[in-house]
């Protein structure tokens, strides 16, 4: 089930990337992202006031840690990523992000020394081999798609990091705070941080023509982020995470840029070639690789189950 349901998570913000990068082309990311998680913030405690009131005396012995999450997840992450498709592609942004399951090793390794297994790093290698490939259309010797950096790319870069870091730091959540409650209280600090950024940059560049975005178009596009990036992807990746470990979950970023390409075939009338197929059969091994159990861990849950019979 916890790959099931991190599956899930990943192909819904793989859509986040086609979906941002429509959006942006009509309306100011900074808008954007206030407005994406303003309206999550009232939805989701709308849903779970009750949990989030039940759990508060636990959330404020952590608080400074869920502070420290939706600063990396809820604003850093799609802010940056949404200011960086403005200048360069969703190309070179999922090939960023295929960077964070090997920074999520790293950071593990260094932060919480946490042991490494030879498996890990072979299914991070070989996952990020395929979306390489696949951003790469198939041609890795070509280095024309990581030419011509700009400010773009950085802000995307700076995107993957603190995907990264939220992921690695995910385990520091206590886990009597469940996880609707959680990401319900994260979506309204995530606006409300967002808010005075919105207003200084409303104050500097003036109020933007609100009339522009009030078509079907942006509401549809608004509410796809709000429903399935914003609330059902944080809910299911967080629950995933949970269950298997950031080590062993964060392999599962790589649909991102996969669910993204597909998404694109479907919807934007892209067409499929041979390399989506082959980058697709290796990033599905390389998540295969990881998230295979140990040998060790394998025995001894088998021991366990017999001693319970």
């Amino acid at each position: 089930m916890p790959y099931l349901l991190l599956s899930l998570a990943a192909c819904f913000w793989g859509g986040n990337y086609v979906i941002g990068h429509l959006l942006v082309a009509e309306i100011n990311p900074i808008v954007l992202s206030a407005a994406r998680w303003v309206f999550t913030a009232l939805l989701l405690m709308t849903l779970y006031f009750r949990q989030v009131t039940e759990q508060w005396p636990v959330m404020k012995k952590s608080f400074g840690t869920i502070v420290f999450l939706a600063l990396c997840g809820q604003v850093l992450f799609p802010l940056t990523l949404y200011i960086g498709l403005q200048y360069t592609t969703s190309l070179n942004a999922a090939i960023y992000m295929s960077t964070t399951p090997a920074l999520v090793l790293l950071i593990n390794k260094f932060f919480f020394k946490e042991r490494i297994s030879a498996r890990n790093i072979a299914g991070v290698i070989l996952s990020t081999v395929g979306v390489i490939w696949l951003v790469s259309r198939g041609d890795m010797i070509n280095a024309r798609v990581f030419a011509h950096l700009n400010q773009g790319d950085f802000w995307t870069m700076g995107s993957a990091l603190s995907w990264a870091v939220y992921c690695a730091f995910l385990r520091i959540k206590p886990r009597e705070v469940k996880g609707n409650a959680f990401v319900a209280v994260s979506a309204l600090l995530g606006a409300i941080v967002l808010i005075p950024v919105l207003a200084l940059e409303l104050i500097r560049n003036g109020m933007p023509g609100w009339n522009s975005y009030a078509n079907t178009g942006v509401v549809t596009g608004l509410a796809y982020l709000v429903i399935f990036p914003s609330w059902l992807s944080y809910l299911l990746w967080n629950k995933g995470i949970s269950a298997i470990g950031a080590t062993r979950g964060e392999i599962y970023s790589h649909l991102i840029p996969l669910s993204g390409g597909l998404f694109s075939v479907m919807f934007l009338h892209v067409a499929l070639h041979s390399y989506h197929l082959v980058s697709a059969l290796v990033i599905m091994c390389g998540i295969a690789l990881c998230s295979r159990p140990s040998a060790k861990k394998a025995r001894s849950s088998t021991w366990r189950e017999k001693r319970v019979n």
